[in-house]
């Protein structure tokens, strides 16, 4: 069984690292993607989420991979689930991790505000190293200062304005609600706790809408799950894996 790990917007493959290394000691083998545009993967145009799913199809070609397993976080659930509506038969399950299935409109208030307010220290001038410091503990449990903090803000930093940008305009767009009731593979939906991104009560919701999707909520962390708490996010993904090999 071969798993495909899916990085959020101001991830990178390398944020993967340890729940990567733990999946295959435990003899799964796995790729981490660059998503388009970040590390050395070439940017798409226009960048969509169809687009998403094809640059992932690419990878798994180009690697002899013909299904996978897809373990996203954040906007990398969101690829997962783009990836299960367009190539169907690439996916043979899914883990939605502080994910959501849809973000709305593009055009709406809200989410013209959200681009404004992630792009504004851009726009006047701050580097990604700046948005890192200023956003990252935001997005965590309160009081975490543990090392995933130093790693998710080096993966941040390590974005450039033009992927960021483009990921973001992307993220406004996506809407996959409709596809959830088709899922005819093994789901595990998994939230933070403390997550105000992609709340539990949205994830669970998520969940419940797949059919016979498993739950899961750990405790202690925020919407960066994966760097706040690996260990605790393999336990929850080894035994799911386990279940379904």
């Amino acid at each position: 069984m071969n798993l495909i790990f899916l990085h959020g917007i101001g991830g990178r493959a390398s944020a993967w690292a340890p729940i990567q290394q733990a999946c295959v000691d435990a003899g799964y083998p796995s790729l981490a993607w660059d998503m388009p545009g970040y590390g050395d993967s070439p940017s798409i145009d226009p960048y969509t989420f169809d687009g998403l799913a094809d640059a992932l199809a690419a990878l798994m070609d180009a690697h002899s991979v013909q299904q996978a397993v897809l373990v996203g976080h954040s906007l990398g659930g969101m690829v997962a689930l783009q990836m299960w509506a367009r190539h169907p038969e690439r996916v043979a399950g899914l883990v939605l991790a502080a994910s959501s299935p849809a973000f709305g409109h593009g055009s709406g208030d809200f989410q013209q505000s959200f681009i404004a307010q992630r792009l504004a220290p851009i726009e006047a001038g701050q580097s990604m190293a700046d948005v890192a410091e200023g956003l990252v503990p935001t997005m965590v449990a309160p009081g975490f200062d543990g090392p995933g903090l130093m790693h998710a803000k080096a993966c941040m930093s390590s974005v450039t304005p033009a992927a960021y940008k483009a990921a973001l305009s992307a993220l406004v767009q996506f809407e996959q609600r409709a596809a959830l009731p088709t899922i005819t593979v093994p789901t595990l939906c998994i939230a933070g706790e403390h997550d105000r991104t992609a709340a539990p009560a949205v994830v669970q919701r998520m969940a419940e809408k797949i059919p016979n999707a498993q739950y899961l909520c750990l405790s202690g962390v925020g919407h960066l799950l994966t760097f706040e708490q690996p260990d605790s996010f393999t336990a929850a993904l080894l035994p799911f894996l386990r279940s379904i090999s």
